[in-house]
Order: structure tokens, then sequence, then C-alpha cells
């Protein structure tokens, strides 16, 4: 039986599947929904629209140039089939990029191509990462997310609790069962208050997927 904290609290969580600290939250909400009474939206993000135009290190640069894939089929898969189809497929892509290392090919197309399968989805969706046909949408989707937190200084993990928009939280490793419940709580709480803006450590660890 899942804890009443409250009415039911509405969660849209926008999402890159490419982001290890995007994924570690999101593994986080889909475990408190086993435990509190939540309704989760799921909204495609793209970091690679995010960094447009921006001097960032070549590296980096080149990282996110190559995650437009997983942001337009995750979009192309929202429009088509809807949330329950969205949220398995970013579980499937999660697991190939991030724990199974998939990161091969343009545009991760060895990662979706994987996660197509796993899920019963059409393998055509995959030509999907080398257009532009739903750019519009995956662009709408990642402005709806920024504007609703106030600015493009922020990027993924972002969610809203309750109508309240915020980077955040980042967590690693991410809490599970219970804890994860009390988490949530005290997330709402702090959504709940119209004063609240930031809370921030310096991280002294990497990704810790569970």
């Amino acid at each position: 039986m899942k804890e009443e904290v409250m009415a039911q609290n509405t969660v849209d969580f926008w999402f890159d599947p490419t982001c290890p600290w995007c994924w570690m939250t999101s593994r986080w909400i889909k475990d408190v929904e086993k435990f509190r009474d939540i309704s989760v939206t799921w909204h495609p993000f793209s970091l690679a629209v995010l960094n447009e135009g921006r001097d960032l290190d070549p590296g980096y640069r080149k990282h996110v140039d190559n995650t437009w894939g997983p942001a337009r089929v995750s979009t192309a898969v929202a429009e088509q089939y809807g949330q329950e189809k969205l949220d398995e497929l970013y579980t499937a892509l999660g697991e190939q990029i991030h724990h199974q290392k998939n990161t091969e090919g343009t545009y991760f197309e060895k990662a979706i191509d994987a996660a197509l399968a796993a899920v019963g989805l059409p393998a055509e969706l995959s030509q999907v990462a080398f257009t532009e046909e739903y750019d519009e949408q995956m662009r709408a989707s990642t402005r709806q997310g920024l504007d609703a937190a106030g600015g493009d200084d922020i990027g993924v993990p972002l969610m809203s609790i309750n109508g309240v928009t915020f980077f955040g939280p980042v967590m690693s490793p991410a809490p599970t069962g219970e804890e994860a419940g009390k988490v949530f709580d005290a997330a709402v709480t702090l959504a709940g208050y119209p004063g609240f803006y930031e809370i921030k450590r310096p991280r002294k660890v990497g990704p810790i997927f569970n």
C-alpha cells in the first residue's frame, strides 16, 4: 500500500536520455511511483538544442553534437505512441547507454536500435535520429521546460512538482525503496514553499548506478 502524504502529486520530468545525472534522478522517480501516489508526465529534452551556439570544450562539444539521436527518437515516440511507450523507451535507452555502455555509432544509433527492439517499437523509428522531422516538437518541449524553470542556464534533470519547476535533484546514488519516498516528500515540501529557489553543494562522486 502506498503511503498517503497528501493528495496525488503531479510530476513533470524533462529528460535527455544521454545524461547520466538525469538518468539517476529518473530512476528515483520510478521508485517513488511504487511508494507514493504520484502522476508522472515525461517530456523529451535536448542537450544539443540547449547548447546550440555555445562555446564549449571541444570534447564536450563532440559529445553534445552526438546527442541529437535519442532526443529525436524520444520525441517521435511521444508524438506517435504517447506516455506509456515514451516511459518504456527512456528506460530501455538508459539501460543501453548508462549500464551497457552502448554508445557506438552516430547519434547513439546502436543504443537506439536495441532500445526500440526491447520495447517492441518499429525498427524504422531509428531513422528519425538522422532527420529533422520532429525537431520542432523537440525544441518546443525543451523550451517548455526551460521557460517553466525561468531560464536557459540550467539543464537536466529538470522537473516540476505540483507546477513548481526546478533543476535537480542531483543524487549519486539515487535513493530506493521507502527512502526514495521520503526524499520525494522533502522535495514536495520544498516545492510547496513560494520562497524556495535553490539548494546546492559540490559533487564529490560521479554517477553511481545501482
